[in-house]
């Protein structure tokens, strides 16, 4: 087939792909170029998932009628005129492609009026084809009208879905722009039908209402607010880890007021949550990233989802600090709820062999050693002299409050003035334990023990080099470390603090490692993981018996551990039973 030039009407198509995938990235665009006209209100009428209709009417600047016929013509637009503009982009909108894509995948009605303006214009373009511009009765704003999408382009048509995964997406759509424009009142109705009314927010009561109304009622009262300054600024709020969700439906980004699904930012957030967070589990998050537009480039994606930054490594650690100097307030506290949430849960029971973890706790933070309990019964006299022995409760500095008793040598029950607390010991002590062996490895290099023989380390040679990957981390922590001979790792120092714990089975444990887990970007790398590891088999095992006492100074450690709320691998820490709670269970007041 010879080259030939293309008709101009098979390249508007073609473009138009690129920008117009389905309804949602329609009304995307218009609800743009509204906020961009300085919409107050933006009105939006649905019908049959938007492949009937798509009906905007905002309450912006409008547009001259001269200038109507140039809005549908590519790479016309008024909010950039040269390439300095270009580099600094303050709107949402800057290529000119919207509309013209649109009028020419569908039958097209624009009608606008500026304030100077005694009447309204109105301009048709259907499939391309543009009518000549009528006189038309409308107030200051505009109104587009998007008929019958991609009639004339039946290939693209059949990859449509269905009505209602189609308006799903133009509703996700409306809601993430609602969040960027708090102050613009929004409505959207679907085949007649209101499905969102959002009116104007203000103050911050009205934000958080309108929050609420998209995020719903309990992602507020789960979540933290974000508020970090400076050279760039980041503000939101951040969900509980105990609010993590099973999908990403429910994470917002924002960079200068526009919505973005940015892979760098989420991330930087992902790196945040990263030892706060089980398994499988999705952090839920609205956060607004303000920085000098001239350090970001939003020219990188046909609409306008994905961004690059000059300093993309600066914004990354930017972000995963912030996150994680407000995840670290994640512990016992009375202003937070519970860390596991009382639900009926369906899972297989504790193994067993799981359960018990066979490595001691390093010889500095060795817990004392419980004595056996009694056979004798618990007497009212035995039960005074074991509550003696700890102190009474500080409503507000003790949240956890007065330990009573272990139960299966699993869990601590303790009551405070709301009602029971039950704490997971194991989980809170690697918890307790994770954050004091990081505080100590970030003052500087830790104690090293020399060893008179090298340890040597039996494994495959892959994953000897996945671990001296990592060796300046290792060195960090107090590893001396090299290769022996093919298959053999030679330990030559360790940490002090691993004096008496199976330093071989530790490594193994490191070498093995998940590689999408070694390979992700966090300033701490190995060292973290390692420490992780480390208190996880150092934490006080399953069926250990502890005395009141014990009982008491885990829970004091855990009200002053940043982040004790979860363990390192993200499962919850306690939770609490109110004594309203307890009332209902026993029918109590009926």
């Amino acid at each position: 087939m010879p080259i030939r030039v293309l008709p101009s009407n098979l390249i508007d198509q073609i473009a138009a792909g690129e920008v117009i995938e389905r309804p949602a990235s329609v009304v995307k665009e218009l609800i743009e170029n509204a906020l961009d006209a300085g919409a107050r209100r933006i009105e939006i009428e649905i019908e049959n998932g938007g492949l009937s209709l798509i009906r905007l009417r905002d309450d912006g600047c409008g547009m001259a009628a001269d200038e109507l016929p140039l809005a549908v013509l590519r790479h016309a637009t008024s909010k950039i005129a040269s390439a300095e503009d270009l580099e600094a982009v303050a709107s949402l909108g800057f290529r000119g492609e919207a509309l013209p894509s649109i009028g020419s995948v569908a039958r097209l009605r624009l009608v606008s009026r500026t304030a100077a303006a005694t009447a309204a214009t109105e301009l048709r373009v259907e499939g391309g084809e543009m009518d000549t511009p009528r006189p038309a009765a409308h107030p200051v704003g505009t109104t587009v009208e998007v008929r019958e999408l991609f009639f004339n382009v039946p290939a693209r048509r059949k990859f449509v879905r269905t009505e209602v995964t189609e308006f799903g997406h133009i509703l996700r759509c409306v809601e993430r722009l609602a969040l960027s424009a708090p102050t613009v009142a929004i409505r959207l109705r679907h085949n007649g039908r209101t499905t969102l009314d959002l009116p104007p927010a203000h103050d911050a009561g009205a934000q958080a209402a309108r929050v609420a109304q998209v995020a719903g009622d309990d992602f507020l009262p789960r979540a933290l607010p974000v508020h970090s300054e400076g050279a760039l600024q980041l503000q939101g709020w951040l969900g509980l880890p105990t609010a993590a969700r099973a999908n990403t439906e429910l994470q917002y980004w924002f960079v200068n007021g526009r919505a973005v699904r940015d892979r760098l930012l989420g991330n930087a957030v992902r790196l945040g949550y990263r030892d706060v967070l089980y398994g499988g589990r999705h952090p839920a998050y609205i956060l607004d990233l303000r920085i000098d537009p001239r350090l970001v480039d939003v020219n990188a994606h046909p609409a306008k989802w994905e961004l690059r930054f000059r300093d993309s490594r600066a914004v990354h650690d930017y972000v995963f600090r912030a996150v994680e100097r407000t995840l670290a307030q994640t512990r016992p506290q009375e202003s937070q709820p519970a860390a596991a949430v009382m639900t009926r849960i369906t899972t297989p029971p504790r193994s067993e062999s799981t359960a018990e973890l066979p490595f001691a706790a390093p010889r500095h933070m060795t817990w004392p050693a419980a004595p056996a309990l009694s056979a004798a019964p618990w007497t009212d006299s035995r039960m005074a002299d074991a509550a003696s022995a700890v102190s009474e409760p500080d409503a507000g500095a003790q949240p956890l409050g007065t330990p009573l008793a272990q139960l299966h040598g699993l869990y601590i029950l303790a009551q405070n003035a709301q009602g029971l607390i039950v704490v997971d010991m194991h989980a809170a002590h690697e918890r307790v334990l994770y954050e004091a062996m990081k505080a100590q490895h970030a003052t500087g290099q830790p104690a090293v023990q020399q060893l008179l023989t090298p340890l040597v380390v039996s494994c495959a040679d892959h994953q000897i080099d996945a671990l001296l990957a990592d060796a300046e981390d290792l060195v960090r922590v107090g590893f001396g470390i090299e290769r022996l001979a093919p298959g053999q790792l030679a330990v030559r120092s360790v940490p002090a603090m691993l004096a008496g714990t199976d330093v071989a089975a530790l490594l193994r444990d490191l070498m093995q490692q998940p590689d999408e887990q070694r390979s992700a970007h966090h300033l701490d790398g190995a060292a973290h993981r390692m420490l992780g590891t480390l208190a996880c088999r150092s934490a006080i095992h399953a069926r250990r018996r502890l005395t009141l006492p014990e009982m008491d100074a885990l829970l004091r450690q855990m009200e002053r551990t940043e982040r004790a709320s979860q363990c390192n691998h993200g499962r919850p820490t306690w939770t609490r039973v109110t004594l309203a709670e307890l009332d209902q269970l026993f029918l109590r007041g009926r």
